[in-house]
């Protein structure tokens, strides 16, 4: 074994953690993630340092939370002065390349209400707190004409070697659209809705494409991961590989055989809405929009919605997760071929979850609850491939410190997470974990844009809003589906006190470390 490992992240996009076999899913197959947990750590308690993609994504890169590093919602955009794990990877001699999605800068249009000359808006003379205004988005669908294989400017936040696949489901840009486009001569009928290939699914967003499995997103990405690993000089220097798949993600279109690999009838829906006792504002919102008939805010807001609808995106979501075991289970095998197995450190690890189900609702918004905040992580090391759980807290903001620990590196100063590797073979890690939720617009019955933080611990789920006279308390030991908000039982007011305290000492450790001072004032 050479002195420093290498790295192969894999990750997921809006994945629950229970949704894997080896996390005690009853119905979904994934028998290669499964394998991987056999031969290494299982996290039985890992949160997303914010239940939404960008921040979160941002946080795993910077080992940050989303109030520090600036990334707060979907739609902002990682500064490009900031550094990552992987710049410190690369500094130390690593070969870093990433596959798939990134999303640490937007990847559609610019929305022209947001433009500093939009006529809703007044003028003003300053626009911003900062004088430097955010970069151009490399990963907006304008960087990738037709009819080429647009090069990224690198070093892309650490990365050598990017190839992006932007977007969710079938229709996803960046370099894997142009690739698409470039190999596909019927791509323009294979995108065209009107050639949506029959089906009887009612649930949001189904959508079943006719693109074949092999030109589907998830294959592309493991193709091109694939050929890294095999490239002839692979082993001369570490190397650090990100393979990130777009899916389970909405839309659900699950390509080819995986569209009807899963019965709805088969999932059981366990927890509904009047499951729980006391629903907090969103939630009851939620449920008088359902039943009004209401619609979404976007396609990417939380929705209520019937119970074979449900059904429907859970066995579809089902799918797309077994297509990704099945190119996991590709990864290792080249891994293996390779010859650089025995030295590669694996991890799969997704940005947050989905209410899949949950009290009736779909995708992700404003309630953390455990379905949206707790995710899939297994650790994988050469070092000792024994099977083992992990029981203690973990948070995404832990994996850039760990892997750097690993790597024998020193992480940059402001860092907020702390590397779990020490804790891997005994002792603690963490007795609690902070959680940032930020909106962009006003949802879900809000009056304005929610901003949500949320202390957690191994028995309790403490959960504040900005400017709001209610919040959630759940007791995790006895109530550990949280069907039963205790935040105005009069026998949990020292408990509620105790948790906010403790909250606002979290709250306040949250200054930037970053730069140090050079001098005496």
């Amino acid at each position: 074994m050479t002195k420093r490992p290498n790295f192969l992240f894999i990750m997921t996009d809006q994945q629950r953690s229970d949704w894997l076999g080896c996390m005690g899913h009853p119905v979904v197959r994934t028998p290669h993630i499964d394998a991987l947990a056999a031969r290494g750590t299982l996290f039985r308690d890992f949160h997303a340092a914010s239940p939404i993609c960008m921040p979160n994504r941002a946080s795993f890169m910077t080992g940050r939370m989303p109030s520090q590093h600036g990334l707060r919602y979907n739609g902002c955009t990682l500064p490009v002065t900031a550094n990552t794990f992987v710049d410190v990877l690369a500094a130390a001699g690593y070969d870093t390349a990433a596959f798939g999605k990134s999303h640490l800068q937007p990847f559609t249009e610019d929305d022209p209400r947001h433009a500093p000359d939009a006529p809703d808006l007044p003028p003003r003379p300053v626009e911003e707190a900062w004088s430097t205004p955010p970069a151009p988005s490399a990963e907006a669908p304008a960087n990738f004409p037709e009819g080429g294989y647009t090069p990224v400017k690198t070093p892309y936040f650490g990365f050598q070697r990017v190839e992006f696949a932007a977007r969710h489901g079938a229709h996803v840009g960046g370099h894997y659209e142009q690739w698409f486009k470039a190999t596909a001569p019927d791509w323009k009928a294979l995108r065209d809705p009107a050639n949506e290939l029959p089906h009887d699914y009612t649930c949001p967003q189904a959508y079943r494409t006719p693109i074949p499995e092999e030109l589907y997103p998830t294959t592309w990405i493991a193709d091109r991961a694939i050929d890294y690993l095999q490239e002839p000089y692979r082993g001369a220097a570490p190397f650090f590989a990100y393979v990130s798949f777009p899916d389970p993600h909405h839309p659900f279109n699950p390509p080819g055989r995986y569209w009807d690999m899963y019965d709805p009838a088969d999932f059981d829906l366990s927890l509904p809405f009047e499951a729980h006792r006391n629903p907090p504002p969103p939630m009851a919102w939620l449920d008088e929009q359902y039943r009004a008939g209401g619609g979404q805010f976007t396609p990417q807001t939380a929705t209520r919605v019937g119970a074979r609808q449900l059904q429907e995106a859970m066995a579809l979501t089902a799918g797309m997760i077994t297509m990704i075991d099945d190119q996991v289970g590709r990864l290792i095998a080249a891994l293996k071929a390779s010859g650089q197995y025995d030295n590669t450190v694996i991890v799969f690890n997704s940005d947050h979850g989905d209410y899949l189900g949950d009290f009736g609702m779909l995708l992700k918004g404003s309630l953390p609850f455990r379905s949206i905040t707790q995710v899939p992580m297994i650790w994988s090391d050469p070092a000792d491939r024994s099977a083992r759980d992990f029981l203690d807290l973990a948070s995404t903001i832990d994996l850039a410190p760990s892997i750097l620990d690993r790597a024998g590196l020193t992480p940059f100063r402001g860092m907020q997470g702390r590397s779990f590797v020490p804790a891997l073979s005994g002792g603690r890690h963490r007795d609690e974990v902070l959680i940032e939720f930020n909106d962009g617009p006003a949802k879900l019955g809000f009056a304005s844009p929610a901003r949500v933080r949320t202390l957690r611990d191994k028995r309790w789920r403490f959960t504040i809003y900005a400017g709001e006279d209610w919040g959630e308390l759940y007791d995790l030991q006895a109530d550990p589906d949280e069907t039963h908000n205790l935040w105005d039982d009069p026998d949990h007011r020292a408990v509620r006190g105790d948790l906010s305290l403790r909250l606002a000492h979290l709250l306040t450790r949250q200054m930037d470390e970053s730069p140090r001072s050079t001098r005496i004032a």
